[in-house]
């Protein structure tokens, strides 16, 4: 994402409150650690098929942590945005989505 897009998703006004960030930052600790256990593996010379098993599980838990993320800010931040009148927020989340999504 380029610096001006960041900037500009960072001044609208609507809440940022989630109610998910422990369990978000929790599995987030869990998948690095999982992808740090992979890394070993790989430095290890483990077999390239168990290898290629952990790294879809690792991209399985990013994906579910990036469903938890999109869930929250649905509940929270663009039911707010919506409320006001904020368009831009939900073509941001548009964009996010899109990009999320590939």
């Amino acid at each position: 994402m380029n610096e001006n897009h960041t900037q500009e998703i960072h001044k609208h006004e609507h809440s940022h409150t989630h109610t998910q960030t422990q369990a978000v930052l929790n599995r987030m600790s869990r998948a690095i650690g999982h992808m740090e256990a992979v890394k070993r593996m790989v430095e290890d010379g483990r077999d390239c098929s168990e290898v290629l098993i952990q790294i879809a599980a690792v991209r399985s838990a990013i994906n579910n942590i990036g469903k938890i993320i999109l869930e929250d800010h649905i509940s929270h931040c663009i039911v707010d945005a919506v409320e006001h009148g904020e368009q831009q927020a939900l073509e941001d989340l548009k964009i996010a989505i899109e990009k999320f999504v590939k």
